[in-house]
């Protein structure tokens, strides 16, 4: 699974940490009131890596959440979406909006493949220091540069730049 190769999701094992991920949102999502260290304190019993001054604000969604890597100061606003099958890595002091998904998950293009009930992943890398925008979708492979910003709402379905500008579904580079 790790690797991008493809994968059973109904597998005992990975329906286990399913749901020791499922008892561990339960958990995260009732400290709304909690202090930003205590949350901090409980994010690093989850995911693979926590950098200081991370803030995720509850609800958060994830499927494992040991496969995401989030930089120092990293901030991620209510009701975010991780779908981490594989690595999902957010670089230090990126900012993301609330009701951003970003999906490392994937399925088969074609039909037959598909009937199989095979899964794969693509990861997904964000920089350091980008911007992105309420209710964007970002998708499985998809690698954002250092100091990007990313329209609110946008779909991005390819690579963006560093230092670069995108909006639009599908998102597109402004010059």
């Amino acid at each position: 699974m790790l690797a991008g190769d493809f994968y059973d999701a109904s597998d005992a094992e990975l329906q286990a940490d399913l749901s020791a991920t499922r008892r561990w949102l339960t958990r995260y999502n009732a400290t709304l009131e909690w202090s930003a260290t205590d949350r901090h304190a409980l994010l690093l019993e989850r995911l693979g890596a926590v950098g200081q001054g991370v803030e995720v604000r509850p609800p958060f969604h994830c499927d494992y959440g040991f496969n995401i890597r989030l930089g120092e100061g990293v901030f991620l606003n209510f009701n975010c979406v991780i779908l981490d099958v594989v690595a999902v890595s957010i670089g230090d002091r990126t900012q993301i909006g609330p009701g951003v998904q970003i999906l490392a998950a994937d399925h088969p293009r074609e039909a037959a493949q598909r009937e199989t009930g095979l899964e794969f992943g693509r990861s997904v890398h964000i920089g350091r220091n980008v911007w992105i925008g309420g209710g964007a979708i970002i998708l499985p492979g998809v690698s954002i540069g250092d100091d990007a910003l990313i329209g609110a709402g946008s779909v991005v379905t390819r690579d963006i730049p560093a230092g670069c500008t995108a909006l639009g579904n599908p998102a597109r580079v402004r010059v």
